[in-house]
């Protein structure tokens, strides 16, 4: 019997309904089903809660009740542990998730039926280094983002390729994004859409103060390191857009591709072509 994971997005509307009936169809179907201490409390099933740390050694898929941002925060936590992931979209523009509201349990049976692929989507992982010490690493599906603060002043960001000098930018921020990130904040940014199947690295200034600065794509071995030359404070490093963590100047960040992967349960026999253009045109 395989135990399901749920991760909801409280904050989403119709959330204690549609979580409510996902967990009686999955009993339904003689799954077992838990989820983290504090949202089973919230919805009155505390006899199915166990611990959020806990929970990754204890189920064999997640299941996320949101958009794309609940699903980047549970990415981190199973990629370790290998666990697939089966995104139910309760937002708006959803590159990630794979189940409409719409479609639930209609969708739900290929699940059932073990009638799925699994995508299987490289990720990053970036250390922040003060002097000569390592002060913090990241784990990141989408992107990692070296930005300034509140204030509008540009800051200098002396990049390096496996130690090979690439540039100086004076910019508002860089981004180094996975091919799955670049349908994110790099889009926004100018950067390219790539295939998320593809394994490699991007890198694409924001708002740079050149005329010459455009993303540039490395290889997936290559090692990312930024120096920050900016000589004030409020400079922050944020990993899928949820995670920060303040930088100081002389600080380098250096970012590579992880070890671990995240894997996606796909039940739709559709391209990425097929989903770009149906969320690009909504």
């Amino acid at each position: 019997m395989l135990t399901i994971g749920i991760y909801p997005n409280m904050f989403k509307k119709n959330l204690i309904k549609v979580t409510e009936g996902l967990i009686s169809w999955f009993e339904d179907q003689d799954f077992s089903v838990l989820l983290p201490r504090e949202v089973a409390e919230s919805l009155s099933v505390s006899h199915l809660s166990t611990d959020v740390n806990d929970l990754v050694n204890k189920i064999d898929v997640a299941i996320t009740l949101g958009g794309d941002g609940t699903l980047l925060s549970v990415a981190r936590q199973m990629a370790p542990h290998k666990i697939p992931i089966l995104g139910i979209n309760m937002g708006h523009l959803g590159f990630l998730t794979e189940i409409e509201l719409s479609e639930l349990y209609t969708d739900l049976e290929y699940l059932i039926r073990k009638d799925y692929n699994i995508d299987i989507r490289m990720m990053l992982e970036a250390q922040v280094i003060r002097g000569k010490k390592a002060l913090k690493s990241f784990l990141a599906l989408n992107d990692i983002v070296i930005t300034k603060g509140p204030f509008a002043r540009l800051i200098r960001l002396k990049t390096y390729a496996n130690d090979a000098y690439l540039d100086t930018y004076p910019a508002d921020g860089l981004i180094i994004s996975t091919p799955t990130g670049s349908t994110a904040y790099s889009l926004s940014a100018g950067g390219p859409i790539i295939n998320p199947n593809m394994n490699l690295l991007l890198l694409t200034p924001i708002c740079p103060h050149t005329l010459q600065s455009r993303s540039i794509v490395l290889s997936e071995d290559d090692i990312i390191r930024v120096k920050l030359l900016a000589e004030h404070p409020e400079v922050m490093l944020t990993v899928d857009g949820q995670q920060g963590y303040e930088l100081m100047p002389g600080d380098q960040v250096i970012v590579k591709k992880s070890p671990f992967s995240t894997r996606l349960i796909r039940v739709k026999k559709r391209s990425f072509y097929d989903v770009l253009r149906k969320k690009l045109s909504e």
